[in-house]
């Protein structure tokens, strides 16, 4: 049963209106002020939430901006209620980041189809979609809300790369999204003394690039392809279009923004305070983890694991060497299989 949280500080449109919702099988929540509401919100976590615009303590805009700024709240559909029909505030509304706005009074089919319409697509954003071009496309498909951005399905380009091509270097300037359709990609800083230090490991579905085209800044890492690949570029106009102009995709990539952030300063941690060993093995424990959901073996040379782990490739070697002789791994030339995960597991503790 999907929950609605309703803001609203009349009590008779307030009790009228959770009548319906509930009279339509929803789980209903509700608030007489803005302050209330806000509370609801971060503690339910509701579906969706309706709230009037005119209200004491802290009035709807302020209510949306309090709650956008939460991820654990930014991505809940918002719908405001209004008394008011003028355009200026309708669009000031849908500027604050609305998903919808009903003016009252309105009808009982006219708020249930907004608020199915609102469920619907929110449901499709949040699905997990297939790490796949096919993914991507239905991803962008829904996402761009069928008539306002078709020109970006039409305009994505495919190239294909061969091993060891580059898609950018660092200091350059992005113009695109990248997103991985085949293939497997590494990305790297390179010191001063030309040292390189793998930032991460790409595969099918994920995107790249995005970091320094949200923040329209040079690369600050270098991408090369490790095996030949197929990559679609998405023109950084339409991706900026698609981001402003949609709130559930603007949240995706926030959160996406978000996990990778805390997964450098995690890295960085275990960088500076884990022994070698266990650096290896969680390493490993992440590339088995992702290769095999992508369908595909460990594959991977000692010099681009070395740089993953942070250490110099003799002692990268030793210590897999350690652990093959503790029956942790097989080995088999560049292919690296872990057949003891439990204790894999207990090293990196």
């Amino acid at each position: 049963m999907k929950k609605i949280l309703l803001i609203e500080d009349n009590p008779e449109m307030r009790e009228n209106t959770a009548e319906i919702l509930e009279l339509s099988g929803y789980d209903v929540l509700t608030a007489e002020n803005g302050k209330i509401g806000v509370e609801l919100a971060k503690n339910q976590k509701p579906d969706l939430i309706i709230c009037d615009v005119m209200m004491p303590e802290l009035d709807g805009y302020g209510v949306l901006f309090v709650l956008s700024k939460d991820p654990e709240t930014a991505s809940i559909p918002f719908i405001f209620l209004t008394a008011k029909a003028e355009k200026s505030d309708f669009r000031k509304g849908m500027s604050h980041g609305a998903d919808d706005y009903l003016t009252k009074p309105f009808d009982d089919v006219e708020l249930l189809d907004a608020i199915e319409s609102r469920l619907k697509k929110s449901d499709i954003l949040r699905q997990k979609f297939e790490k796949s071009e096919e993914g991507l496309e239905s991803f962008l498909d829904e996402a761009q809300g069928v008539e306002d951005l078709d020109k970006l399905s039409t305009n994505r380009k495919k190239r294909g790369y061969k091993k060891k091509s580059v898609l950018f270097y660092e200091g350059d300037f992005p113009n695109a999204l990248l997103h991985i359709n085949k293939g497997k990609v590494k990305t790297y800083k390179t010191n001063e003394d030309g040292k390189e230090y793998i930032t991460g490991l790409h595969g099918p579905g994920e995107f790249l690039g995005y970091i320094a085209l949200l923040k329209d800044v040079p690369y600050t890492e270098t991408a090369m392809v490790l095996e030949e690949c197929e990559v679609s570029l998405i023109p950084k106009e339409d991706f900026f279009a698609l981001v402003h102009s949609n709130r559930d995709v603007s949240n995706k990539f926030i959160k996406m923004l978000s996990n990778e952030i805390i997964s450098n300063e995690e890295k960085l941690l275990r960088l500076a305070y884990g022994s070698v060993r266990q650096r290896v093995a969680e390493v490993l424990l992440q590339l088995e983890e992702r290769y095999t959901a992508q369908g595909s073996k460990m594959v991977i040379t000692r010099d681009d694991l070395a740089k993953l782990v942070g250490t110099a490739k003799e002692t990268l070697i030793r210590t897999l060497s350690d652990f093959k002789e503790e029956q942790l791994i097989e080995i088999k030339e560049k292919n690296i299989s872990i057949i003891n995960r439990a204790k894999m597991e207990r090293i990196c503790r």
